[in-house]
């Protein structure tokens, strides 16, 4: 077994009901071995930091190219399982997908949104682009993670979330298991009651998102959750602090003059 393939079998293990994978998720080979060196069980971009590390805003801003040549950083810079937060898939998701295996990533990040417009793709749309990424990554490695992501939740207000909304993302994530996918993905949703429902529910392992001084992973593991990535919060904490650093230095020489 290749070393990718066995990242692979090892990252779809670390997907455990109740006892959820972290992932703090990174932006470039620096910050890749920073999280490796506190002794991180895998990696993940988030694209939204590696949109704004290069000057560019998400959504499929940044050139495919120069995220994936981060990428391929990104894996070099710590032997552990990557995966690859592609968006939207950038136009032909089988040809994303099969660039970021073949670049090291084990797995990687689908969204159901369409890029450019805050609606979402149809359940058939979305689950054929599924099929075609699942097709695309298991021609070059066996077990590639799907981690199919809903952005029911995102394209409202947590306030506005209801229990049909649960409703409409669980049947997403019943056809998403049926297309393929491994994971199912709910950014946005932070009610745990209803989070809770979702991952009783799911025929998938649950990935939520945690934002720093909210739920904590221990209670995510008592909602049945599988996996909490970070998302674009820990670039917003290392660039205010990057910022409080830069401005006590502007202070101190001020102080001087």
């Amino acid at each position: 077994m290749s070393k990718q393939a066995e990242h692979a079998r090892r990252f779809r293990e670390l997907h455990r009901k109740g006892d959820p994978l972290i992932l703090f998720n990174v932006w470039d080979a620096g910050s890749a071995k920073v999280v490796a060196e506190t002794g991180a069980q895998a990696l993940a971009t988030g694209s939204w930091s590696v949109a704004a590390a290069h000057g560019f805003e998400d959504g499929e801003k940044i050139p495919l190219t120069l995220a994936l040549a981060n990428l391929q950083r990104i894996v070099a810079a710590a032997d552990l399982p990557v995966t690859a937060d592609l968006e939207s898939g950038y136009g032909d998701v089988g040809a994303t997908v099969q660039q970021a295996i073949r670049l090291g990533a084990i797995g990687f990040n689908l969204e159901d949104s369409i890029a450019s417009k805050r609606e979402l793709y149809s359940v058939e749309a979305q689950c054929e682009r599924i099929r075609y990424a699942r097709a695309s990554a298991d021609g070059i490695v066996a077990g590639a993670f799907i981690n199919a992501r809903t952005d029911v939740f995102l394209i409202a207000h947590p306030s506005e979330h209801t229990d049909e909304m649960v409703t409409t993302a669980l049947e997403r994530a019943r056809a998403y298991a049926d297309a393929g996918a491994d994971g199912f993905f709910v950014p946005g949703l932070i009610d745990e009651g209803k989070i809770a429902r979702v991952c009783a529910e799911s025929p998938l392992p649950v990935n939520v998102m945690a934002r720093p001084g909210a739920t904590p992973p221990p209670r995510f593991a008592e909602l049945g959750v599988a996996r909490v990535s970070y998302g674009p919060h820990p670039y917003r904490i290392a660039m205010d602090a990057l910022r409080e650093a830069a401005l006590a230095a502007q202070r101190s020489e001020s102080s001087r003059q």
